[in-house]
């Protein structure tokens, strides 16, 4: 009996593609062709009128906000604007959708052929889009035992689906378009993204190939998936199925499945279905979707500088790593600070020094205290003229973390601050030269020991005697520099 090869091996011979569909739930308060608000929380059943409950007679009235923000996205992505778009209805029949249909879009979407640049590693790779449409939620039907509990409150919401070229090329490259389409509608502020109410989901479409082959597999559907760890994990997981199917000779089915993240495993739901299986046809109740001059020409002058770009940016221009240009660009907010803070630094190139201070001291600080940087104690004028005391040498490097933590408490202005406590770092030689000399004389035998022993490790000793004498204020490069002419060595 042949043994079964190992998975690493296996995985070497195969290579996944993947495509993903992302609903993104956009900001607007109320429905997409009803009045009926879109809150969260709400009792069930609670947010509907006769259009939601599909009762007869009712005929549905576009909610502009929702094209204003779709096309944030579009913009934003490079697509394709069509200008004259159409709805349609999407028939299936399911206990919570009313109506009996779904409004979308299909043949005619309101974007296409787009770009998303996704962060792999420490650099950009642009993913191609296909389209991006408007569409309605349905609502939820909840299991519990026997009985099934059906809440229309999502029902009408309106979304956008973002479906993705099939040139993904493993779980980790899905998990970061997930992660920066969420960065880019958060940073656009056409949606909170909160996958834990629902606001953010993904099914995940995934097959595989021999490598070098230029066909695609036979593809399955992985269903509402609501995190990134999920769908990293669920994709893995298709991926393994795949191949083991394929290597014993067997056939992948062309079918939706559902991911259990508790048991980390899919199990199928249906068989997938076409798009014909769905009837589409335009919806007769509602016009074409016109996108004019006026409408583009406002959506272009209000998008800010993309988080890609800035992402680039800040690699190029002030030095910064790929992980801490990343971490800079994990919300607007964030980056917005650093930008003012480096816009109004007195000293050219200490991007990549003001960086630290931010990453470092402010987001801790303000992770500690569970404050958003948007509401941060600490302005970007503050960090910037703390820095320029340390690049004066007015202050040491130490000193300025206990001066920070005291801004960040009190308000007070750096400055402010080292006047007031007189913790002005010591950088005259006289005044050194002497204290340096007494520190020696009170420590002969560890002097003797570095000079005519060689034990370097007491140059460390010194320096912190010196330290402690000054409470700290010694300009530790010229401590140095006066502690070797001291020592002799």
């Amino acid at each position: 009996m042949t043994e079964p090869r190992p998975l690493a091996s296996l995985l070497e011979e195969w290579e996944p593609v993947i495509g993903l569909e992302v609903h993104v739930q956009l900001a607007t308060r109320t429905k997409i062709f009803s009045p009926s608000a879109t809150e969260f929380g709400a009792p069930p059943n609670s947010l509907t009128d006769p259009l939601v409950l599909g009762l007869p007679g009712t005929l549905p009235a576009f909610n502009q906000a929702v094209l204003s923000l779709a096309l944030r996205l579009g913009v934003a992505t490079s697509s394709q604007i069509r200008a004259r778009s159409r709805f349609a209805r999407k028939h299936y029949f399911y206990p919570d959708l009313p109506k009996g249909y779904q409004i979308s879009q299909y043949d005619e979407p309101l974007c296409e052929n787009g770009h998303l640049d996704v962060i792999v590693g420490g650099g950009l790779k642009r993913v191609k889009l296909q389209r991006i449409h408007l569409e309605e939620d349905a609502g939820k039907t909840t299991h519990v035992g026997q009985t099934s509990h059906v809440d229309l409150n999502r029902a009408g919401v309106p979304l956008i689906e973002v479906v993705s070229a099939p040139e993904l090329g493993s779980a980790e490259e899905a998990g970061e378009f997930m992660r920066s389409l969420h960065r880019l509608i958060r940073w656009l502020e056409i949606s909170e993204g909160d996958m834990d109410k629902g606001q953010m989901r993904c099914d995940a479409n995934v097959s595989v190939r021999l490598r070098g082959e230029d066909r695609l597999g036979t593809r399955t559907e992985l269903k509402n998936i609501n995190s990134f760890r999920f769908v990293e994990n669920a994709i893995e997981s298709e991926i393994v199925r795949q191949v083991r199917i394929l290597e014993v000779g067997g056939r992948i089915l062309r079918e939706t499945r559902l991911w259990d993240a508790d048991k980390n495993q899919s199990a199928p739901m249906r068989s997938k279905e076409e798009a014909n299986d769905y009837r589409y046809f335009p919806d007769p109740d509602l016009p074409p979707l016109v996108v004019d001059g006026q409408i583009m020409g406002s959506i272009l002058r209000s998008l800010p500088e993309l988080p890609s770009v800035r992402f680039d940016r800040y690699q190029r221009a002030h030095g910064i790593s790929p992980s801490d240009a990343r971490t800079l660009i994990s919300e607007r907010a964030l980056a917005d600070f650093f930008d003012a803070t480096v816009a109004i630094h007195p000293r050219e190139n200490s991007g990549r020094t003001l960086a630290n201070w931010i990453l470092t001291e402010l987001l801790g600080a303000l992770h500690a205290s569970g404050i958003p940087v948007s509401r941060s104690p600490i302005r970007p004028e503050m960090v910037s003229g703390l820095v320029a005391l340390i690049e004066a040498g007015t202050i040491s490097g130490k000193i300025g973390k206990e001066v920070f933590e005291e801004c960040f408490r009190t308000g007070e202005a750096p400055a402010a601050i080292v006047e007031r406590r007189g913790v002005q770092q010591i950088s005259d030689t006289a005044v050194l030269w002497e204290i340096i000399n007494r520190v020696v004389a009170a420590n002969p035998k560890q002097a003797e020991a570095y000079t005519v022993g060689g034990k370097d490790g007491l140059f460390g000793f010194f320096v912190g005697q010196v330290m402690k004498e000054t409470q700290g204020r010694a300009n530790p490069a010229i401590t140095s520099d006066l502690l070797h002419k001291r020592l002799g060595r």
